[in-house]
């Protein structure tokens, strides 16, 4: 940027002098009120020269913001690195995000370097951590019924961010130490130095000496290191007063002098070319940047310049500092324009989920939908960016304060339900109970139908609290499935026995087709009873074979048919043969059904016969009906039929009803 510099003034020849024309008096030393001035030193304004005239205020501002943050990086030269480290708005990361760029920037050497970025990530974390921990408080708050259990909440994420920030704290602890033990001892030698740059005034001395010893005090300062910023500009402002004195009280090799001078001008108006071209760069953050740079060499590496040209030459570099510090100042007004849309945008999704705060829903489904939509809005939030920092702690409340309300009105409708899941799992733990009291029952037939309704009524049953949910599904699955697998064991051996009765009743179907009726009514109906005898104590046939029973029947319809038997007594005996079939396999539910259908039969058949015997009624109380005609006739048979076939399905019940006695 500049070309090196070899500040060290020639040396000259011959004895220091005090100067003989006419301004020696003006310019004598006081040394009294050198040292005065040194233990109150001037302003920064004042250090090119304590005849500058001051800036004017405006000035002031681009002045000191260029003076305190080299005054901050003089402390730690680390610091100066954090510029080439991009400042992201961390507010619209997401949380795993920050996990991931504080994981990156803790392996940056230079701790310091990153301590803004790092700090900033924190303050993002930490706010959304905060919002999330709240959250699930308030969903611990309504749905935990023991009032002796503490909330808890464990976030891997929040482990992992707590692991990343203790070592960059170890990190910047560790460079702490190390630079403090350094800043006090540079502090001391600084200090010493300008002490010594004071004696320096000494016309007694050979000009020779003087200059080399002033050129080793310059050297040894350019060594001394970091010193505390709150010394920064007493010290810098003492040592430069001190220089100029040697510079402009001491009568020096005028030519060395002047040649000094020449160059020290020379260096300053590089600085200035060089300013006025950052004035016209785009990127107004590195154009400043460049500029504290400048400013730090034009004050700590570049020695004076004559004082014709000191005034002039310091009111040009701070008017160029102000113009970037103006573009500065548009900048950061932008930025604020920013931030306060940024504030508009947040207000908005504040709005909205006020409003979803007060939308009541009436269903698990739809406050899933409206929890959705908070979650969505919470993002945007995050993503929108930052705010006018006055105005950050207000917003946040409210953004807090309008999801807490929401989370407030969802709990209270889960609260109602949280009732009727209590009341379902009562339920449920009485099912698993009856199911582990039947699990090792061995009578079958009559503890199936009843764990086949136990498994009904579960379906039934609504929701449980979520914590109980699984545990307790686990038990009724595991009671059921022990005992259907029991069953399942148990009809793997009676198979073999059905098997077996199957091949015995296809044997006996051959047997029963060469059967010879004998003539003899009571013989035959006797050896017809007597088939039905064996073929029913052959037993039950798999289910998939049960066909071979309609083959039986068929046979004995045959039979009945070739007995000539009443209809009654021929179905009474078909009825009797099918309800030992039915009891015999132990299916309640059909043996239920049979008697249900029976009562429906006798109900129609009487309704219809009452219905008759109104019909005859109305035409034998006509006055002209000498005698029954074709329809009452007709009307009496049909009575007669009905009546008939009543008693059947009377005695068909009946028959039915005391097999349920037996």
């Amino acid at each position: 940027m500049l070309e090196e510099k070899n500040d060290n003034l020639q040396e000259a020849d011959g004895k220091l002098e005090i100067e003989t024309n006419d301004s020696t008096q003006d310019n004598a030393i006081d040394t009294s009120d050198a040292e005065t001035t040194a233990e109150n030193p001037v302003s920064t304004t004042e250090t090119e020269s304590e005849n500058t005239v001051a800036p004017e205020d405006d000035h002031q501002d681009a002045l000191d913001a260029i003076t305190n943050s080299n005054a901050e990086e003089s402390e730690d030269e680390t610091l100066k690195e954090r510029h080439d480290i991009p400042m992201q708005d961390y507010n619209t990361f997401a949380m795993d995000a920050l996990v991931d760029e504080l994981k990156k920037l803790i392996n940056i050497d230079k701790v310091m370097s990153v301590k803004d970025h790092i700090e900033e990530i924190k303050k993002a974390f930490l706010l959304q951590y905060s919002h999330l921990l709240d959250e699930k408080r308030d969903e611990f708050n309504a749905t935990n019924q023991d009032p002796n259990e503490e909330f808890e909440y464990h976030s891997p994420l929040k482990s992992k961010f707590d692991e990343y920030y203790n070592v960059f704290r170890e990190k910047r602890n560790d460079h702490f130490k190390h630079l403090q033990t350094n800043l006090k001892t540079n502090l001391e030698t600084r200090l010493a130095i300008v002490e010594e740059l004071k004696e320096l005034i000494n016309p007694q001395e050979n000009i020779k000496d003087t200059l080399k010893h002033f050129n080793d005090l310059r050297e040894r300062w350019k060594n001394a290191g970091s010193i505390p910023k709150d010394k920064y500009n007493h010290v810098w402002n003492n040592y430069h007063f001190h220089v100029e004195n040697f510079y402009d009280y001491l009568h020096l090799d005028r030519e060395a002098r002047d040649l000094d001078f020449k160059y020290n001008l020379d260096q300053k108006q590089k600085i200035i070319a060089r300013v006025e071209a950052l004035v016209e760069e785009t990127d107004i953050s590195k154009a400043f940047r460049e500029l504290q740079d400048l400013h730090r060499i034009w004050k700590e590496d570049i020695g004076p310049v004559s004082k014709e040209h000191r005034d002039t030459i310091w009111n040009k570099f701070s008017e160029l500092t102000k113009k970037i510090h103006d573009k500065r100042e548009v900048l950061f007004e932008s930025q604020r324009a920013n931030e306060q849309q940024n504030l508009e945008v947040k207000k908005e999704i504040i709005g909205k989920i006020e409003v979803l705060a007060t939308e009541k829903v009436n269903s698990h489904s739809q406050w899933l939908v409206q929890i959705q939509k908070v979650e969505e809005l919470r993002n945007a939030f995050f993503a929108a960016g930052k705010v006018p920092s006055e105005v950050n702690e207000e917003t946040w409340a409210a953004f807090k304060t309008a999801v807490r309300n929401f989370n407030a009105f969802k709990n209270s409708f889960y609260k109602d339900i949280k009732k009727d899941q209590n009341d379902n799992l009562n339920k449920k733990m009485a099912l698993v109970a009856k199911a582990k009291e039947l699990q090792e029952s061995t009578d079958f037939g009559a503890t199936t139908p009843i764990m086949k309704q136990i498994q009904e009524e579960w379906k039934q049953i609504g929701h449980v609290p979520k914590k109980y949910s699984d545990k307790i599904w686990k038990e009724f699955k595991d009671a059921c499935n022990h005992y259907f697998d029991k069953l399942k064991e148990h009809k793997s051996e009676e198979n073999v026995d059905e098997v077996a009765a199957f091949d015995n009743k296809k044997a006996y179907l051959d047997i029963l087709r060469a059967f010879v009726l004998t003539g003899d009514h009571k013989t035959d109906l006797d050896a017809i009873k007597a088939h039905i005898e064996i073929w029913k104590g052959y037993g039950k046939v798999p289910f998939a074979r049960r066909h071979i029973e309609g083959k039986f029947n068929k046979i004995l319809d045959a039979l009945f048919e070739k007995l000539s038997l009443s209809k009654k007594e021929t179905e009474m005996m078909r009825f009797s043969n099918r309800i030992d079939s039915l009891s015999d396999s132990n299916d309640t539910r059909k043996l239920d059904n049979e008697k249900i259908f029976l009562m429906r039969k006798i109900e129609e058949v009487q309704n219809e016969i009452f219905q008759l015997e109104n019909n005859i009624q109305f035409f034998t109380n006509t006055k002209n009906a000498k005698k029954e005609n074709s329809i009452v006739l007709e009307v009496r048979k049909n009575i007669a039929i009905h009546k008939e076939s009543l008693d059947v399905w009377k005695d068909k019940l009946k028959q039915l009803r005391n097999l349920g006695q037996e």
